[in-house]
């Protein structure tokens, strides 16, 4: 199954990894494999008066909701077209105060309920995967995950009781688990939290500590670009595509710890020793520390520097290789 509109990415049974995403021609770095909608998005409470809650653009002069005065749009188009969503928020902010506290993961649920209720046809962050049928893990939730979830479900119900119907408990659990799994932190182009969302599509991407791709954001769209050469090759060999599901900054020790938390795996990576990081227990000396200053002070300036895309993209992705000298 080939994702519409972008030829040469398609979907696989990856041995031992369950479903994954493939390239069957060449990608030069820099080059874009994937472009995806957010099929449900939330803006982080933090960042409210700063960005559009519809398009996630960060600006000066937003106009406020006229009636709760929290949500902020670039123009009129914007507030009409996120009203759907909003209208589950609006009142009952109104009416909680600062009382009203739901978390960014019971939001985000609670429109993606939204959204299935008033679906009728397959959207286009599904080309190849339906959201249904995304990876919940379920099964492998232990007692703290599980009474977190019910929690939130708890939340969900006294928050969004008054606009939505909700699903069978049963399906609450797998949604959240779901989300759990698949939910991206969106960050903007200084690596900023905006917010959380779900790409089904996007969700496809397995992990590797030496990703070939990496996944950024223009708005409420993720793009999923190659930070290494991807040749084509012959049907038998055509290169699987792999992104970090976590920060490459991390420790080795820390990054498989966090695997198997959030994404209930063990990472055999041939570079997680080799990407490794000094620990914390680790004595440092002055020259080092030294070196380390200098490096950040420096990496900071190339970062500000950095006024394409593609730049952006390539420092995030050899920031830590170039950390690995030290």
């Amino acid at each position: 199954m080939k994702v519409e509109g972008v030829a040469g990415v398609e979907q696989f049974a990856s041995p031992g990894k369950g479903r994954g995403l493939r390239a069957s021609r060449a990608f030069g770095v820099g080059e874009l494999l994937l472009s995806c909608p957010a099929y449900s998005y939330v803006l982080s409470v933090k960042e409210r008066g700063l960005i559009c809650e519809q398009c996630f653009s960060r600006k000066t002069g937003l106009a406020r909701c006229g009636k709760c005065k929290k949500a902020f749009y670039c123009n009129v188009n914007c507030q009409k077209k996120n009203w759907s969503m909003h209208k589950l928020e609006c009142q009952a902010m109104c009416a909680f105060g600062q009382h009203w506290c739901p978390s960014e993961t019971v939001r985000l649920v609670a429109r993606i309920i939204a959204r299935l209720r008033d679906q009728r046809e397959r959207s286009p962050s599904e080309n190849l995967l339906l959201l249904r049928d995304m990876e919940d893990h379920l099964e492998d939730l232990d007692n703290e995950k599980r009474q977190m979830i019910e929690a939130h479900i708890a939340s969900l119900h006294q928050f969004y009781s008054k606009h939505l119907d909700f699903p069978e408990h049963q399906a609450l659990l797998t949604l959240f688990s779901q989300v759990h799994c698949n939910g991206f932190t969106v960050e903007d182009e200084e690596l900023s939290n905006l917010g959380l969302a779900i790409f089904p599509d996007i969700a496809l991407l397995n992990h590797s500590c030496s990703p070939n791709v990496i996944v950024t954001y223009r708005g409420i769209n993720a793009e999923v670009r190659a930070v290494q050469s991807i040749s084509a090759g012959q049907e038998v060999s055509i290169l699987k595509i792999f992104t970090s599901y976590i920060d490459l900054l991390y420790p080795c020790e820390d990054r498989m710890e966090r695997l198997r938390d959030m994404y209930y795996f063990n990472c055999d990576c041939k570079d997680m020793e080799k990407m490794s990081v000094r620990k914390l227990r680790d004595e440092i000396g002055e020259k080092e520390i030294r070196d380390m200053v200098r490096y950040a002070r420096n990496a900071m300036e190339d970062f500000r520097r950095a006024k394409h895309e593609k730049n952006i993209l390539l420092f995030k992705f050899f920031l830590p290789k170039m950390i690995g000298e030290f």
